[in-house]
């Protein structure tokens, strides 16, 4: 099913940049402005001008943040600050970091994948994407010619045969080796032997592969192929813009952590929010606690790790409280959401905020829901957010696990966006792919 291959890859000369950290950056879609300025005046050679540069009011068709990209691209391997792989290899990343005070590794291989159209079923999303963000990938493609930031994508190694292979590298040196100020620090090794690639590949053709996250960059690399077929008919299938750069995680990895983008809102009228308990109560049991209450956030956590039942944990309506909502009739709330929706994914705590909770009961639509919806990956965040009167209500869902992520895209389906937040997000700047 899935064709993986090596490739030669990009990445910084350590001989001239010896602190790495400095250097690389997040994927472009969790780059604020404000983080954007930051990367910027850490280093001359931070990876943000190539991923996500930056625009100017006096930009132009000839002048933008894309043919700036490009052309930096271009002096920093003239001056050797970035060097190119001789051999096609495969990439083995080790990805250490901190969560919840416990310390991870997440191993990982960079590698490329063919591209295939999603009803091919061999690459598998889990959640839908947007124009905008698919818009300035495409135009950083065909600037650049070269996939900056790594798709996150799963699969199963059930026989083990993968881990076998990687176990085998760690013996020799890494070629990157970098760590930061914030706990995380990253490993490198370039496996170039053709027995190891051809092991590698041989397992991973048996399976589909499922994005956990970069669906925005698969869509446009998919856009960008069909872009670069309209130009020309006479193009090899083994060109490099028919494959797009993936980091593969082995579905039962330690180090995989999903958290729960939990919801939060504001702008609603005092109206709204007064029927909202009348409203919640014709589907859930509802139960107060109060947040002084000794080991309330243990309590919160157990509740919503537990997976027998829908437990939602609401904030807002009961001053200093926390509402527990426990559905009561899953067949009410199932009605309420689009028909063609699996039975997993009307089941999830996610799918039951957005559709019943946001859409039905507080009249949230799609037309309305940036200037009132924001996600928060962390509870007592998104608490006081509400303490401190930025938002009006904060909406605690449980995790969606690995698992449910495989059933929604082996059934077809696709999560409500933000749905899932893979963390932490494989840095750019490590290894990059041309596709020249």
């Amino acid at each position: 099913m899935a064709e993986i291959r090596p490739f030669r890859g990009v990445h910084y000369n350590q001989r001239l940049i010896k602190d790495l950290s400095t250097i690389i950056c997040s994927p472009y879609d969790t780059i604020t402005p404000q983080l954007q300025q930051e990367l910027y005046y850490r280093s001359q050679y931070n990876f943000v001008r190539l991923e996500h540069g930056r625009g100017l009011p006096q930009d132009t068709v000839m002048d933008n943040k894309y043919t700036r990209s490009a052309a930096t691209l271009e002096q920093w391997l003239e001056q050797g600050v970035l060097k190119v792989d001789e051999v096609p290899a495969i990439y083995l990343h080790d990805h250490y970091f901190t969560h919840q005070g416990k310390e991870y590794r997440r191993r990982g291989i960079i590698v490329c994948v063919r591209l295939e159209e999603w009803d091919r079923m061999v690459v598998r999303p889990h959640e839908g994407t947007l124009a905008e963000p698919k818009n300035d990938r495409v135009s950083l493609l065909w600037a650049l010619q070269a996939n900056t930031s790594p798709i996150l994508a799963l699969f199963e190694d059930q026989r083990q045969q993968v881990s076998s292979v990687l176990a085998a590298q760690e013996s020799s040196q890494p070629i990157i080796s970098s760590s930061s100020a914030r706990g995380e620090s990253h490993n490198v090794w370039v496996i170039t032997e053709p027995e190891a690639i051809n092991q590698i590949g041989s397992s991973l053709a048996e399976q589909p592969l499922y994005i956990a996250d970069g669906h925005h960059r698969y869509e446009s690399a998919l856009i960008y192929q069909r872009e670069k077929y309209a130009c020309s008919s006479s193009i090899s299938g083994d060109a490099a813009f028919n494959f797009v750069m993936m980091t593969l995680v082995d579905f039962s990895d330690p180090g995989l952590i999903i958290l729960p983008p939990h919801r939060l809102i504001r702008g609603m009228s005092k109206s709204t929010l007064n029927g909202l308990m009348a409203k919640l109560g014709a589907f859930f049991e509802i139960e107060e606690l109060p947040l002084s209450m000794p080991g309330i956030w243990q309590q919160v956590d157990d509740l919503l790790t537990e997976t027998n039942q829908v437990r939602l944990v609401l904030f807002g309506l009961a001053p200093e409280h926390l509402l527990v909502l426990r559905l009561r009739d899953f067949t009410a709330v199932s009605q309420m959401m689009p028909y063609f929706h699996s039975e997993i994914y009307k089941r999830l705590d996610v799918s039951i905020v957005d559709h019943v909770i946001l859409e039905k009961l507080l009249g949230l639509s799609s037309g309305r829901e940036e200037a009132t919806l924001a996600y928060s990956y962390n509870r007592q965040e998104a608490i006081n957010s509400v303490l401190d009167q930025e938002y009006q209500l904060a909406l605690l869902i449980s995790p969606v696990k690995a698992e449910v992520v495989k059933a929604i895209a082996d059934a077809g389906d696709r999560l409500p966006r933000k749905s899932t937040y893979f963390y932490p997000k494989p840095p750019a700047g490590l290894v990059f792919h041309r596709l020249v």
